[in-house]
């Protein structure tokens, strides 16, 4: 499981170093294989080891090619996915057109989110998070009945 949020740097080619933390249960667990696509509700990269890629790959068959929404769904998840495999360094290449749809430059934020990670621009992390803050102490929120019997 994947949890927490680290800052990291693009070099110069594209590449980005996973935290050491997160290497060898991806390599143990996932033999280093992942796919990166798009999120295709916010402008952040989806990093999937390929076993929990194959389950999204698995729901998307059950979606319509003929139902506008599904299949523009299909469209941005699949024609962005990309599969790679960690190199001996623990990095990863994201090519030129996801690193274009999620405003990768130089800094970005890894964030674990269970079975999967997202990778942000760092300044749009930033912005996602106050977001997310306003979220949690909006009405919306409070109304929701499965976070109702949340607590910590």
């Amino acid at each position: 499981m994947f949890r927490g949020a680290s800052a990291i740097n693009l070099d110069t080619k594209g590449r980005i170093a996973i935290p050491k933390r997160y290497r060898e249960p991806l390599r143990a667990e996932y033999h280093g294989q992942l796919v990166i696509t798009v999120d295709f509700q916010s402008s952040c990269l989806l990093l999937y080891p390929l076993d929990e890629w194959n389950k999204i790959e698995a729901k998307l068959l059950l979606l319509s090619d003929t139902q506008a929404s599904e299949r523009a769904m299909k469209r941005l998840l699949l024609g962005y996915a990309h599969e790679c495999e960690l190199d001996g360094n623990g990095r990863l290449l994201l090519p030129l057109p996801l690193r274009q749809y999620a405003n990768l430059d130089k800094h970005a934020m890894l964030v674990g989110q269970l079975n999967k990670f997202e990778l942000w621009d760092e300044a749009a992390w930033q912005q996602q998070i106050e977001q997310s803050r306003e979220t949690i102490r909006s009405e919306e929120f409070a109304n929701n009945e499965r976070l109702a019997d949340f607590s910590l």
